[in-house]
């Protein structure tokens, strides 16, 4: 988009300034991100503004009452705890001039506009433990903040985005199906995911019968999901908070752990160079631990090695279930990218399974290690 038709969309946010530029931001896939820059009073001042994704967020303007009512909810808390710098620990949703946390322009497509948190940055890959204990303590304290969330149940944005047996169902009507007649190109890997059909929904099950408790997550826990302070390198704050909906903490800790513990790419042909590194997942477990040592049940911590493993096979499942339909979800650079996507995600759990009982211990030690405060 050009600098006036940019302009144009700023105006009909409440921003403290004059508008003078913009230019796309970041590398999301998703949303349309642009930096926006004003001068305040001789002052440069900067906002994040996004055009949401209706093609993936069927519902923008629920999602935004749910994003809208996090922000509140988070800086509240933020604030009743005497955090002075609340506004750069939870993102601020800037309301429109009709008092909405949102604009809809005349083509229909949803806008928003947040603060700009300055002097932190995201990183894409785990470089260093200690970046992976400041993700999870960041994602345990976005938890731990929401757990007494006033209102209404929030808007799920994707339906069954983490319903493990509704996605084992799809795709085992996909190899009744066998549109693409690829089913034999990937004997193994169906077996392989076929083998855990009696562990999909351990989780769901587990909820239902009462034993772990629907939460507000994040549900997309990456790296880059959380804003790393450049002088501190301290987690400050979690970001992109459109699948943020109700949801279990094995899954967000399960999803830290699937993206930060292994040294290899998404689609890494060599599979020797899949594994999941232990000091990683140590790392990640005592800053999560640290972060929901407060509310946290027995059962979801006893479930959280296995979150690990599930969402580990869930998006597997999803990539091999993307093959078999012709790869018409996610984008592919190769015919069998997605097969090869799938057999990286089979061999991280197959990791995971071989180091189950150090993991576990793992997780105990931790737990014990953790000094109330």
């Amino acid at each position: 988009m050009n600098r006036e038709a940019l302009a144009n969309v700023c105006a009909n946010f409440r921003i403290l300034g004059d508008f003078v530029e913009a230019h796309p931001y970041g590398n999301g896939h998703i949303n349309d991100t642009y930096a926006v820059s004003v001068d305040q009073a001789g002052r440069p001042l900067r906002y994040i503004l996004q055009r949401i994704n209706s093609h993936v967020f069927h519902e923008p303007m629920k999602l935004m009452e749910n994003v809208h009512r996090i922000c509140v909810e988070s800086q509240k808390r933020l604030q009743e705890v005497g955090r002075p710098d609340a506004s750069r620990r939870s993102l601020t949703t800037v309301l429109s001039r009709d008092g909405k946390a949102y604009y809809c322009d005349d083509e229909g497509e949803i806008w928003r506009l947040y603060l700009f948190i300055e002097g932190a940055v995201g990183y894409d890959i785990v470089e260093n433990r200690d970046q992976a204990y400041q993700a999870a303590k960041a994602f345990g304290a976005f938890q731990q903040l929401l757990t007494e969330l006033p209102g209404k149940r929030l808007h799920e944005t994707i339906k069954d985005f983490h319903n493990t047996p509704s996605r084992f169902r799809r795709f085992e009507e996909l190899l009744q199906e066998d549109p693409l007649k690829r089913k034999d190109s990937a004997a193994g890997e169906i077996d392989f995911y076929r083998s855990f059909a009696d562990q999909v929904s351990r989780l769901t099950d587990l909820n239902a019968s009462g034993r772990i408790p629907e939460r507000v997550t994040h549900n997309d826990t990456k790296l880059n999901n959380v804003l790393i302070d450049t002088q501190t390198n301290e987690a400050v704050c979690v970001i992109d908070l459109d699948t943020a909906m109700p949801g279990l903490a094995p899954y967000d800790f399960g999803d830290l752990v699937r993206t930060s513990t292994s040294p290899a790419a998404e689609d890494e042909r060599d599979l020797s160079k899949v594994c999941l590194i232990p000091e990683l997942f140590k790392a990640i477990t005592q800053g999560y631990l640290e972060a929901t040592y407060g509310f946290l049940l027995p059962e979801e911590r006893s479930n959280l090695l296995f979150g690990a493993k599930l969402m580990t096979y869930e998006v597997g499942l999803r990539f091999l279930t993307d093959y078999l339909e012709g790869d018409r979800y996610f984008k592919i650079s190769s015919p069998d990218h997605n097969l090869v996507r799938c057999r990286t995600q089979m061999k991280l759990v197959q990791s995971m399974q071989e180091q189950r009982n150090l993991l576990e211990e793992i997780v105990e030690s931790c737990y014990e290690g953790i000094q109330p405060s």
